[in-house]
Parts: structure tokens; C-alpha cells; sequence
């Protein structure tokens, strides 16, 4: 689904991932969960590229549904995969940056589980992303540290078109937006302070790592 020209959101990947169409080639923000690699690179296909037209793979964050498919988009491709560096060893060591946080029996099972059923393929990045960093992409990808979902969690913010990559530091229910909190938030504190940062920026277009597209986002980022 194309969201402005240039900006596609990829359906029917669990944890949003994001394609930016760029002259050097296309930069892909996330990678969904294991498995989630064929629909991505069916996407591209339908778009008329090939794997290796993928250059360039951004992570917001280490969990398993927005990496779990970049050693098989990386094999395919392969593109650089860039992550802060938290996340980068987290990567690395296959596993996510924090430890989950359940608050009942239930929620611990269902986690313990999940983990041992569907595992991420370790794999090294190929550069740090960090605070205040400029990346190319539509005209100038500000790097934002969005740390409170996990430790090393970053967001991609494009002035010139208004579109906030946001990861789960905000995730959507409608037209809603909200920020990270419950079990899997690593620091709430963190979460709330990266929500007001984010706020502050005058973003027309969410593009969460759950929920739809805000196309219309303009003060409707909470600040709390």
C-alpha cells in the first residue's frame, strides 16, 4: 500500500514493515517475523524490483517480530542491515534487547513459549544507527533514540514529508496513537519521555510498528 510516493506499507506482516523508494535502490524499515521475508520480497517483485535492488535494512528494535526476517532478506538481497547498538548485539546473540515483564501466569507461559517455538537466525549489522544521525532517504532520515520499548530503540523522522517511522515507541488502534507500555516496555519512564520527544516533532504521518497508518497525525501524538 502506497502511502505517499516513495512510502509503502507492506500488509499482512505482523509488525509493520515499511518500504522507501529511493534513486540508489530501496531501504526497508523492519522485517516482521520469520517467514515474513517471501511477502516482503513478493512486495518488491509486485513493484517491479528484485531482491538485490534492496540496499539498505533499518531496525527500530531487536524483538522477534521486526527481525525476524532479515537473515532471509539479507541472504536474499544482500542489503546492509543497520540497528543501534543495543539492538545490533541483541541481533547478534539472537535474542531481544530485555527481558519481557509479564504480569500473570498466563502472559509468562504464552511468552516462554513463543520463545522457544520461533527463534531469530543470529546475525552481525553492517553499521550503528544513532541519535541524531542523517540517513538519505526522503530527502533526509533524522535517527531519533526512542529508548522505553527496549534499550536501544530508534524511530526515523523525514522533515521535508512529514512521515515518523515510529516503531512500537508508538503504535496505533484506529486513528488512535499511544505509546509503548505494559509487559513488554523495558522502562515506562523512558517509553513516556521518547513519546513527548516525539510529539514535539509535527509529524503528519505515523507509521507504527502496530495498528494502520495515521495519515492525519497532526497533534494527535499523547504526550503521556
Amino acid at each position: 500500500m502506497e502511502i505517499i510516493q516513495n512510502v509503502h506499507h507492506i500488509p499482512g506482516v505482523m509488525a509493520n514493515p515499511y518500504l522507501v523508494i529511493c534513486p540508489e535502490g530501496l531501504t526497508l524499515v523492519d522485517t516482521g517475523l520469520p517467514g515474513s521475508q517471501r511477502r516482503i520480497l513478493r512486495y518488491i517483485a509486485r513493484l517491479g524490483y528484485q531482491p538485490a535492488d534492496l540496499k539498505r535494512i533499518l531496525i527500530t528494535h531487536a524483538d522477534l517480530d521486526h527481525v525476524g526476517g532479515l537473515a532471509a532478506l539479507k541472504a536474499a538481497s544482500g542489503a546492509k542491515v543497520y540497528a543501534h547498538p543495543i539492538e545490533a548485539e541483541a541481533i547478534a546473540a539472537g535474542r531481544s534487547s530485555r527481558e519481557l515483564k509479564p504480569r500473570n501466569l498466563l502472559t509468562r507461559l504464552t511468552f516462554r513459549l513463543t520463545s522457544q517455538l520461533v527463534r531469530v537466525s543470529p546475525m552481525q549489522v553492517d553499521g550503528f544507527l544513532n541519535d541524531g544521525q542523517e540517513l538519505p532517504e526522503l530527502g533526509g532520515l533524522r535517527v531519533l533514540a526512542t529508548p522505553g520499548h527496549t534499550p536501544g530503540h530508534v524511530s526515523f523522522f523525514s522533515e521535508s514529508t512529514g512521515v515518523l517511522f515510529s516503531g512500537d515507541s508508538i503504535v496505533s488502534r484506529g486513528q488512535a496513537l499511544r505509546g509503548s507500555q505494559g509487559a513488554n516496555t523495558w522502562d515506562q519512564a523512558k517509553a513516556d519521555s521518547s513519546l513527548k520527544t516525539q510529539a514535539a516533532l509535527g509529524a503528519r504521518i505515523v507509521c507504527p510498528g502496530h495498528g494502520p497508518v495515521v495519515l492525519n497525525a497532526a497533534g494527535k501524538i499523547p504526550t503521556a
